[in-house]
């Protein structure tokens, strides 16, 4: 009797095991998956996914399979996972309405590795999200306009106007990079700027690069720099904890000190490595995404002399209405309505971000189908920015689009939507009017060339960086 009691219990937990795979194999097997193709082995689809993008021709991967699977969701496999694909504004609705419900937060293996990320941050820590979410809040950042207008003149009293051509695109970055270190970290140095900028040049360039870790590959390189970006990143935060020790409250309220002084209900601060990921995160929302911005809203400038002069139009009565050498303030922000409709026409057909994965937290079903747990889901701007159904005539530039309500919701999502929406659309709002105020009240300008080509790397790239011919405008 002894015997059998001491071989029951292994006995009953094999058969329940048994039990549990056999239900979940036949849950599997008679799931309805949405339709699609899992491509080759290991790759995929992603070799067909990026080459669209490297071709500039991103929307075609996505508006293929919409047409042959179904216009709601299909199922594909990127960077090695397999992947649903949500489709339209009920797709995009879906997503966002459902984060840490039914989808979770998730990084390509490959981008921890770049940016040293131990495990894919399902929840941040601590609440970090929201001490972000508090130094972006609209009322905050009004207090820093001033110091975007005064480097965005700097910047372009520097390196625009004594040159009668310049490449838009690479400006662009320097200037967005260096206003990010100086309102997160309060970094004024050029040297340090550069030896901050250098190594995340060096991710971004290889961010969405095939993971080969040889050296000379793009991965490789980006690996380099995310250790290279961390090492300068710690040192930093720790010469500014050093600097809180010895006294006290800072002068300069900027976000690194914010996170230093945070402390959860136990009293207990942020790590430097939550700190670093988190300033990390805000570079690389912050960086190619409205520098890609602002560089496309000076191509469609460029090609649409009537949408340029009435952007002036409304930028010279709010400039006329400024004393000499007065900065812009919040009430003048709120004026360049036109001007933002003409960047958000430009955000439709130059998407700065092309979509988001996350991952399945518990099995759900979407349109009749089943999405397993563990699984990736993707959306993609793609499906609905150049869709006629929702953006008639949609390769037509079109600021008016945006006037009044605007497109129907969940159209137009480039900051995302919902509970997610990006907690830097302000900031990114912000420097985009400023800088454009900046640019036409003193230019006009032409493209050098007409048919330069486009490609996505993520984000939209002119691969001459987009050469412009500058004319002053007489003061």
């Amino acid at each position: 009797m002894d015997l059998f009691s001491f071989l029951l219990h292994p006995i009953l937990l094999s058969v329940s095991l048994c039990i549990i795979f056999l239900v979940r194999r036949y849950k599997s097997a008679t799931a309805k998956l949405p339709p699609g193709n899992q491509g080759w082995p290991i790759i995929g689809e992603t070799l067909a996914f990026a080459l669209g993008s490297k071709s500039g021709s991103p929307t075609r991967f996505i508006k293929e399979r919409m047409m042959k699977y179904s216009p709601d969701v299909f199922r594909t496999s990127l960077v090695g996972e397999k992947v649903a694909v949500f489709c339209g504004p009920a797709g995009n609705k879906f997503l966002f309405s459902n984060h840490n419900k039914l989808v979770a937060t998730w990084k390509p293996r490959s981008m921890e590795k770049i940016l040293l990320f131990e495990s894919p941050p399902k929840v941040e820590p601590r609440g970090l999200r929201s001490y972000v979410l508090e130094f972006l809040r609209p009322d905050v950042l009004q207090r820093y306009i001033h110091i975007m207008d005064s480097m965005a003149r700097e910047h372009i009293e520097m390196d625009w106007a004594p040159n009668r051509e310049v490449e838009v695109y690479p400006l662009s970055k320097k200037y967005t990079f260096a206003l990010a270190c100086r309102l997160f970290m309060s970094i004024k140095d050029p040297e340090q700027v550069a030896k901050v900028a250098h190594p995340f040049h060096l991710i971004t360039s290889g961010l969405v690069s095939v993971p080969i870790d040889f050296p000379g590959t793009p991965f490789n390189r980006a690996k380099k720099g995310g250790k290279m970006l961390r090492d300068e990143l710690v040192a930093i935060i720790k010469q500014r904890r050093n600097e809180l020790s010895d006294e006290g409250e800072p002068e300069v309220q900027d976000l690194l000190s914010s996170l230093l002084l945070q402390s959860d209900e136990n009293g207990k601060g942020l790590n430097d490595m939550e700190i670093s990921d988190k300033i990390v995160g805000l570079f690389l929302a912050s960086f190619d995404s409205t520098s890609a911005t602002l560089t496309f809203v000076l191509n469609y400038l460029a090609e649409f002399p009537d949408v340029y002069d009435k952007v002036l139009k409304e930028q010279m009565e709010i400039a006329k209405s400024k004393d000499p050498g007065e900065f812009l303030k919040w009430n003048d922000i709120q004026k360049m309505k036109y001007t933002w409709s003409v960047a958000n026409e430009t955000m439709r057909l130059a998407p700065p971000a092309q979509g988001t994965f996350r991952e399945v937290i518990i099995d759900f079903t979407y349109e009749g189908f089943t999405i397993p747990k563990g699984w990736k889901t993707y959306w993609s701007v793609h499906t609905t920015n150049r869709n006629p159904k929702y953006f008639p005539e949609p390769e037509k530039f079109d600021p008016s689009r945006f006037e009044g309500k605007g497109p129907a919701p969940y159209t137009f999502v480039p900051f995302g939507g919902g509970p997610r929406l990006c907690p830097g659309k302000e900031y990114s709002r912000l420097q985009i009017l400023v800088f454009i105020h900046n640019m036409v009240t003193r230019f006009k300008w032409e493209k050098v060339d007409p048919n330069e080509k486009v490609i996505y790397n993520p984000s939209p790239t002119p691969v001459n960086g987009l050469p412009i011919r500058l004319h002053p405008r007489e003061k």
